[in-house]
């Protein structure tokens, strides 16, 4: 209780650095929030018309298959990358003045989650033309939401906490987020994997369990009990390991930034 106090009394500076991070993306931008809506749009287009033309298919909802995805897992890129860089980036101020090193990361992934939270309005018109509107179905889509937020919010005070002592980390990850990319079905159907007798690797990626029931909620489909147990497993797990270390190795930092 103690702490959840502390946290509740810095809530003021915590918005103030998610407010921070969202100026700072879009500074120097022309079309600046924008961008939330027509980078998802541009790139679903040119994956639609790539890999609908590599794998042959021609549905019609192929593009929210995509975009759903895409966007979910641009969310977590993100926001674990810049969580992983937010106790450097912020060094000079941490020398300086006392603030729970925790909102950094926190900050960090909560502006990315703004943000995304804003693109998801992009899906609506394509649920339209994809003829997958399904009303208040889609409400179910908050679930996997939180759920990754609940997971990159492990990821991000893992990785946090990692690269203040080993900074070699920052190109490492960049490497396993391009393995989670393709484990995670983006811009492919997993019935593909089915037959190779390599699904059990996207059954326990819990991004994938996430993206899937997202997408599920769009498409007017139940969700899958077993996806939301492993992704939540995986959420708090993470979650619990990412506080207890960074909280036991945050004195540290002071040291090697």
């Amino acid at each position: 209780m103690k702490h959840l106090k502390a946290f509740w009394k810095r809530r003021g500076l915590l918005w103030e650095l998610v407010k921070k991070g969202i100026k700072l993306k879009y500074r120097r931008s022309y079309l600046g929030i924008i961008w939330s809506f027509l980078e998802p749009l541009m790139t679903t287009i040119v994956l639609t018309i790539v890999f609908g033309t590599l794998f042959g298919r021609d549905e019609k909802n192929f593009p929210l298959y995509i975009l759903c995805g895409r966007l979910l897992y641009s969310f977590y890129s993100s926001s674990t990358k810049s969580a992983a860089k937010s106790i450097r980036a912020n060094a000079s101020m941490i020398k300086k003045v006392y603030v729970p090193k925790y909102l950094y990361p926190l900050s960090s992934i909560l502006y990315n989650y703004t943000i995304t939270g804003i693109s998801l309005f992009v899906l609506i018109p394509l649920c339209i033309y994809c003829q997958e509107f399904h009303g208040l179905h889609m409400l179910y889509a908050v679930i996997p939401f939180l759920l990754l937020f609940l997971l990159t919010y492990g990821s991000g005070m893992i990785l946090a906490t990692v690269t203040v002592f080993f900074r070699d980390m920052e190109y490492l990850w960049d490497v396993v987020l391009m393995i989670i990319m393709y484990t995670s079905a983006i811009f492919y159907y997993p019935e593909r994997l089915m037959k190779s007798g390599f699904f059990w690797i996207l059954k326990y990626n819990p991004l994938y369990c996430i993206i899937m029931n997202f997408r599920y909620a769009m498409m007017g489909k139940p969700l899958d009990m077993q996806y939301i147990v492993t992704a939540a497993a995986y959420g708090v797990g993470l979650s619990l390991i990412g506080t207890y270390w960074f909280y036991k190795k945050q004195d540290d930092f002071i040291l090697a930034i």
